[in-house]
């Protein structure tokens, strides 16, 4: 079998992002209130996880369905499953692609965000104000205009990922190709090849009905290079699996005398302020707003939001003032 393994430039992207997951905790006095201290980007613009509610979505006739490309890998290919610390993650095959985007993106990796057992809310992304039980991202790099996902990973239009509900319901026998081995990934550092299969097995049934915007990592060092697509329905896993994804791993090595379960691994929804989020499908009245978009350089990330204008029915008002980051 052919085993898929990160490509070098993959694992200098996640030495990169473990470097921080090693000090990464979302509780405590270094807790997620605590990131912007050391990695500033954590406390700046178009930070996510975000709440979907009503006034701030506009519908787009523009969003077309996505196109998945090479996403049925076959069983004679393998994907490395591991546990990062504070993630089990997966990584992707290079043949797989995502079109019908602004550009052409590569996928990387896939991971999850979840609860614990006595409190199954663990999706980073809301719909008014609701958790869902855990949330799968699948992260892609933009392939048109970067060699790898660590040149792609600190851009502003370096990275798209797919955001995937999850709720309880029926077993889900597509999923369990990935949960079957999470007890060959207890501890952190630890992998296991899973045989490859239809990723797109993973997505809701109407993966043409979506949300869609532009915000940020949902781990240090946060930066805001991510064009989000949040898929409108939620996937249904088993009780029984939720409660394998909740207890079956943890935070530390296999010889560590103090074992910490890995749980409640998600970010809590940021502030919105001026953005939209756009939406693919059509849902009650909808709210017309000034977008303020996004001006970057190569250099650096920043923008300008637009002057004030007088308020009329129907708009938001957005403040006169420069957003930059350094």
């Amino acid at each position: 079998y052919r085993p898929i393994l990160p490509h070098p430039h993959t694992v200098l992207y996640s030495l990169r992002l473990d470097k921080y997951a090693s000090l990464l905790t979302y509780t405590g006095p270094d807790g997620e209130k605590a990131w912007p201290k050391k990695y500033p980007f954590c406390g700046g613009v178009f930070q996510s996880p975000i709440d979907f509610h009503r006034d701030i979505l506009q519908y787009d006739s523009n969003l077309s369905p996505l196109e998945f490309i090479g996403y049925n890998v076959p069983s004679t290919d393998r994907f490395t499953l591991t546990n990062n610390g504070h993630s089990v993650k997966m990584y992707l095959s290079p043949t797989m692609h995502l079109r019908n985007l602004p550009f052409e993106y590569t996928a990387s990796q896939l991971h999850l965000h979840w609860g614990n057992r006595n409190k199954s809310e663990g999706s980073e992304h809301t719909v008014s104000g609701k958790h869902f039980a855990a949330e799968l991202h699948i992260v892609h790099y933009n392939s048109e205009k970067y060699p790898d996902v660590t040149a792609a990973m600190d851009k502003a239009d370096g990275l798209a990922v797919l955001a995937i509900l999850l709720e309880i319901g029926p077993f889900n026998p597509s999923y369990e190709k990935i949960f079957r081995h999470f007890q060959n990934v207890k501890y952190k550092d630890q992998m296991v090849q899973v045989p490859g299969f239809n990723i797109q097995e993973l997505l809701p049934d109407r993966p043409d009905e979506y949300y869609r915007y532009e915000g940020s990592l949902t781990t240090p060092p946060c930066y805001p290079s991510v064009l989000w697509t949040v898929f409108r329905h939620p996937v249904k896993i088993s009780q029984e699996q939720l409660l394998a994804l909740e207890t079956a791993m943890y935070c530390t090595e296999s010889d560590d005398p103090e074992p910490l379960e890995m749980v409640d691994n998600f970010r809590n929804v940021q502030e919105f302020r001026e953005r939209l989020v756009f939406i693919s499908f059509r849902e009650g009245k909808l709210y017309k707003c000034f977008y303020a978009k996004k001006h970057f350089n190569s250099q650096s990330f920043g923008g300008k939001k637009k002057k004030k204008k007088k308020k009329t029915q129907n708009q938001v008002n957005l403040h006169n003032k420069e957003l930059t980051i350094t």
